[in-house]
């Protein structure tokens, strides 16, 4: 195999001339449309990446809203069994309070009762005493009638009280 150095020339200087007239009018718009279209999936890719990232960001301000809402209702839910309990407790007072106002009533009117009884009763002995008097004066009797006499009047006057 011997090489024509004439034809090597030729087709070198016609590689050289097409390498040069394709550099100029086929690879300068052929690699800038594969810069642009390498850009394109990089802007993409970027965009896609912070659209993940802001979506993660968003779960979990939804994880924390909804961790306030949680704590937020147990609060509530708290805060009413605390009120409950205090208006039971007061009801309670305040029930204990009635009961004991009604019983402190109740033991002032017995008292008041029985100081009536005790008054209308000395009331009814002065006069028992002036009932037996007068009879003792009438019958002008001896100590053990006279005895007799008022033990029969403190029987009735027990009897009626």
């Amino acid at each position: 195999m011997d090489i024509q150095w004439s034809t090597f020339w030729i087709q070198l200087i016609a590689f050289l001339i097409l390498y040069l007239l394709l550099s100029k009018f086929a690879f300068g718009p052929l690699f800038g449309m594969m810069e642009k279209r390498r850009q394109l999936v990089k802007d993409q890719i970027q965009t896609a990446e912070a659209s993940r990232k802001q979506a993660d960001q968003l779960l979990e301000e939804q994880k924390q809203a909804l961790q306030q809402t949680r704590k937020e209702a147990y609060d509530i839910i708290e805060q009413a069994k605390h009120t409950g309990s205090k208006q039971a407790d007061d009801i309670i007072h305040a029930a204990s309070a009635e009961a004991n106002r009604l019983k402190d009533e109740a033991l002032k009117d017995i008292e008041n009762e029985k100081n009536k009884a005790v008054a209308a009763l000395r009331s009814q002995v002065g006069a028992m005493s002036v009932l037996i008097a007068s009879k003792i004066i009438e019958k002008q009797i001896d100590e053990k009638s006279q005895e007799e006499l008022v033990e029969h009047y403190l029987k009735e006057v027990g009897g009626n009280v």
